[in-house]
């Protein structure tokens, strides 16, 4: 498959664009960061995606969405990376609705995909259960009790799990952490009793939570997917997700970079514009190399997801999550040096891009993570 957009893809791309600088410029997070808002996000803004069919944009259309697919998908959250916009979109659509479209029987999927693509539903994934992206290392129990599951343990860093109003839980219900055989996928209800989300802005101002969960009681019916042999399905909404995050990432660096270009135009040292000192058109050559080259691996990416490519999947998620991660922390950094002091400073917007670069780094796995993974999946 080329490597190009094709006509509506473009169109979907610009008005997303066109959204995103009108109605959430990266003032808008600078403004939610201020006032501590509660939720964290715009919920007007979030009205405005589901109108535009966002949030059911890889829901299928025997669902209420538009089964568009993760290119589409992955080309706004690029478009939301350029400006730093805080929404729901990662946690619930690209996590919490793929769980269910993956794992979910069809009851499942008729109660929660509808409420999803009508932006009724919050919803998103509990798994990590350290400082520490680690899949393999829950000790989150379920235990079988009656006519239904009994659930406890901790979650770390649930993206938006302080508004969300479902959890997908991963929990044990045999084997030891560490083990891929065990794991199952519960559906719970956020406000349901013994569940506790405390939350915690990160340092790019997005919403995070610490979810623990006491004696928490569930019917049989919230079990998503087979019992015990989760980690499959879980493997690959972690890849899908960690491919849309790649697109977020993508775009937050060309943004990140291209006003860093205009700013070497525009600044002047001793009264010479230091875009004409020849060792910082080297760095921004080499940056400008390595973003194209990202572009080129997410749309591959995003593709190979539409294309139902199980064998590929893994290795191409786990190249485009350590390869941009890897150009999104040299852009950011270099960004920061070449606008010097005022960079620093928090009056000036770039140091924004830093702080959601160094976040979704970490994300479903760091650099490190990923080349590890893409060596080892490559047969070293």
């Amino acid at each position: 498959m080329a490597l190009v957009l094709n006509e509506e893809q473009t169109l979907l791309k610009q008005t997303a664009r066109r959204l995103v600088q009108d109605k959430s410029p990266v003032k808008a997070l600078r403004e939610l960061r201020d006032k501590r808002d509660e939720a964290g996000f715009s919920r007007d803004l979030w009205k405005e995606m589901v109108n535009m069919g966002w949030a059911g944009i890889v829901i299928p259309e025997q669902y209420g969405g538009f089964d568009y697919g993760y290119v589409g998908l992955g080309l706004v959250l690029e478009e939301c990376g350029r400006m730093l916009v805080a929404s729901p979109l990662v946690s619930t659509v690209l996590l919490g609705a793929t769980a269910v479209k993956l794992a979910g029987n069809d009851k499942q999927k008729e109660e929660i995909l509808p409420a999803i693509a009508g932006g009724d539903l919050l919803i998103t994934l509990a798994l990590d259960e350290g400082p520490r992206h680690a899949p393999t290392q829950v000790a989150t129990k379920a235990v079988k009790t009656g006519d239904g599951f009994t659930l406890d343990g901790k979650k770390a860093f649930v993206i938006d799990g302080h508004v969300a109003d479902k959890l997908v839980v991963a929990a044990r219900t045999s084997g030891r952490p560490g083990d891929t055989e065990g794991i199952s996928l519960f559906l719970v209800d956020a406000k349901a009793p013994g569940v506790t989300a405390t939350r915690v802005i990160m340092v790019d101002s997005r919403n995070a939570a610490n979810v623990t969960l006491r004696n928490v009681q569930v019917p049989a019916s919230a079990l998503l997917g087979e019992l015990g042999k989760a980690y499959p399905v879980l493997e690959k909404v972690l890849d899908i997700g960690r491919i849309g995050l790649a697109a977020e990432m993508l775009g937050s660096m060309q943004e990140a970079f291209e006003r860093t270009v205009n700013y070497l135009k525009e600044r002047s040292q001793f009264g010479v514009l230091i875009g004409t000192f020849q060792a910082l058109q080297h760095r921004a050559t080499l940056m400008f190399t390595e973003i194209e080259l990202c572009k080129s691996v997410v749309l591959k990416a995003l593709q190979t997801i539409d294309a139902g490519d199980e064998k590929l999947l893994p290795r191409i998620a786990a190249l485009a999550k350590a390869k941009v991660s890897e150009t999104v922390k040299l852009v950011s950094c270099e960004a920061i040096q070449m606008y010097g002091g005022i960079g620093m400073t928090d009056e000036e917007e770039i140091g924004f891009f830093i702080k959601r670069a160094r976040v979704a780094q970490q994300t479903l796995g760091d650099y490190n993570y990923h080349l590890d993974r893409f060596a080892t999946l490559s047969g070293y």
